[in-house]
């Protein structure tokens, strides 16, 4: 199978754990330190190949367009100030020859039909999709998540879902896999059931916000009814899959902190500001003071 060189991230959601913050700036554009939690997973997918960005997004979220094109003042005005150095910061050479593509979800119906909407996409030779979820942010000092990813997806050609450990009183908020070891860390995955309760579960490994899978996952989304919370769930589609395809599971490498929460976006933050050397002495002097 050919690499795979489009990426769908879905950022329509409303941000609604994030209120007033996130009434007028969509909740992907929420900074962490000085770079939008958004762009950590941009640049996560541009670092495996990845060629065209589709972004299924809202009317509401201009913002994320309009930070993914190039601002001629603000680069004029940073030339006539002599503040070069932050040219790199705001037009990143990584971005320059991506394509950015962006579909309005008019109706919130879940995150399958916010994939459905990318079908059109993908040309004949595209054997299969990266999809990530923004509200995760994965950190590595080796290789990314999706990189593991698209490693075990070119070596066993076929779909891979990134999976982690869960306590059980949070299984009801993923999709949970019944799993078939293969090797350390890499599963078949034998069954998968969406926002399962404790008895229900078969593990307590449950899908994270990283993806790759087949083109065939189109077809499975459009045979799908709605599902937990009255929504089209991905998760019911990479169920449908099951029947025709193998698909694996693999843990992966690092640390990941789910944004979408507060508890998660100021873990992340502060992660980050602890590994940054500018920032972390001053830091570590501040958490002092603050906890005595």
């Amino acid at each position: 199978m050919k690499p795979i060189t489009k990426a769908i991230l879905p950022v329509a959601g409303l941000g609604t754990r994030f209120l007033p913050a996130t009434k007028a700036i969509p909740k992907e554009m929420l900074p962490i330190i000085d770079k939008p939690l958004l762009q950590y997973a941009v640049e996560e997918a541009i670092d495996i190949g990845i060629k065209e960005i589709i972004f299924i997004t809202s009317h509401t979220k201009r913002a994320i367009e309009k930070h993914f094109s190039a601002n001629l003042d603000l680069e004029a005005s940073l030339k006539k100030n002599g503040k070069e150095k932050y040219l790199e910061k705001i037009n990143p050479k990584k971005l320059q020859d991506i394509k950015f593509t962006f579909i309005d979800q008019h109706e919130q119906k879940g995150l399958g039909h916010a994939v459905s909407l990318a079908e059109n996409c993908l040309d004949e030779d595209d054997d299969a999709i990266a999809i990530l979820l923004p509200d995760d942010l994965f950190i590595s000092n080796t290789k990314s998540c999706l990189q593991v990813l698209a490693d075990t997806f070119i070596k066993n050609s076929c779909s891979v879902v990134a999976i982690n450990e869960v306590k059980e009183k949070d299984l009801s908020k993923y999709g949970v896999i019944n799993p078939e070891e293969i090797s350390d860390g890499l599963f078949k995955v034998k069954e998968i059931i969406e926002k399962p309760s404790i008895a229900e579960a078969p593990s307590n490994l449950a899908v994270c916000g990283r993806y790759i899978l087949t083109k065939s996952i189109f077809n499975s989304l459009k045979s799908i009814n709605p599902g937990a919370g009255g929504e089209y769930q991905l998760t019911d589609a990479i169920k449908d899959l099951l029947y025709s395809e193998t698909i694996l599971a693999t843990s992966y490498e690092g640390m990941k902190f789910d944004c979408g929460s507060k508890q998660g976006f100021v873990e992340a933050t502060m992660y980050l500001a602890l590994d940054d050397n500018e920032l972390k002495h001053d830091l570590k002097e501040s958490i002092k003071k603050i906890i005595t």
